[in-house]
């Protein structure tokens, strides 16, 4: 059974359910506790080990952001790769990543890193695995979006963190993905956990914008972290959204989803609109009629974060 978000992780304050939950979360302040304890130590030897994760679970941009950084380290003729854990729920984000990088995944981080060893790549970039405490990672990222920021502040399951926020001190990049509100009180809050912490703010970018009428109408449907950002990326470029299905994270479809769909499209007379990860998904079931957003991710300030990426690797 496919696992969907609760509403009550996003409100700004915990409530009652939250605090029913909490003494749920100490199995997992424990394991974060007894993962800590391990030192982390830089190594000197190939490939460097960069990893992009998150705190908040899923919406976080942090796949982009992995394909983004990979391709400002080709651009700059490093050979690089990336790794994530293989996960057969997760087919959508190691596909793109399989298509826009080099993909090393496997069962566990550490093969990963064996192949990109084997292969003398230069740098690795995990997508995913900040509380991997198996990897000593030389660069540590970790992604927040602006809707969401850090939720009600608890942990799993009262909340949507997977540490506690004052696990900022150990990163080294924090990355605020989307434009909509003010991230200043978020910055602060970092900034106060970690003075040294470098800040970088990301927004989505629509490239195939031009394939959409103005004047059409559509269902759109997605099974992503955080539905609330493609649907505010959608109405920033002025498509018309007159119905709405989301579905949970990773969703696998079935063919009567699809048709379930269609059924609605043609009933409302709707043009037929999702993700670009969702798309990866339908395609071997049914994706006529369907079109998809195609994003990639700006990052304010990039010549600032290549300097900073030269000096770790």
């Amino acid at each position: 059974m496919k696992f969907k978000k609760p509403k009550f992780w996003d409100y700004q304050r915990p409530n009652l359910l939250s605090y029913i939950l909490l003494p749920l979360t100490f199995p997992l302040i424990l394991n974060n506790f007894l993962l800590n304890k391990k030192k982390d130590k830089k190594e000197d030897h190939r490939p460097k080990k960069i990893c992009v994760g998150n705190i908040y679970v899923g919406g976080t941009a942090k796949t982009p952001l992995t394909i983004k950084i990979y391709q400002i380290l080709n651009k700059l003729d490093i050979n690089a790769c990336t790794i994530k854990k293989f996960y057969k729920s997760h087919y959508d984000e190691q596909k793109m990543l399989a298509e826009k990088t080099i993909l090393y995944c496997e069962k566990n981080r550490i093969d990963g890193l064996n192949k990109a060893i084997l292969e003398n790549k230069d740098v690795a970039i995990f997508d995913d695995g900040l509380q991997d405490s198996s990897i000593n990672y030389d660069l540590k990222i970790v992604c927040f979006n602006d809707l969401k920021l850090i939720g009600n502040g608890f942990l799993i399951p009262a909340g949507p963190l997977r540490e506690k926020i004052n696990s900022i001190s150990k990163y080294d990049m924090a990355f605020i993905n989307g434009n909509e509100v003010d991230n200043s009180k978020l910055k602060l809050l970092l900034k106060s956990y970690n003075a040294n912490i470098e800040i970088f703010e990301t927004n989505y970018r629509a490239i195939n914008i031009k394939e959409f009428n103005i004047n059409d109408e559509y269902i759109v449907f997605s099974g992503i972290g955080n539905p609330d950002s493609f649907k505010q990326t959608l109405i920033n470029n002025n498509i018309k959204i007159a119905k709405e299905m989301i579905f949970p994270d990773h969703y696998n479809y079935t063919h009567k989803d699809i048709d379930q769909i269609k059924y609605q499209a043609r009933k409302l007379n709707l043009k037929i609109l999702t993700t670009e990860k969702d798309y990866i998904k339908i395609k071997s079931i049914d994706s006529n009629d369907i079109k998809y957003l195609k994003l990639e991710l700006d990052i304010k300030n990039e010549d600032k974060l290549i300097n900073h990426l030269k000096k770790y690797i």
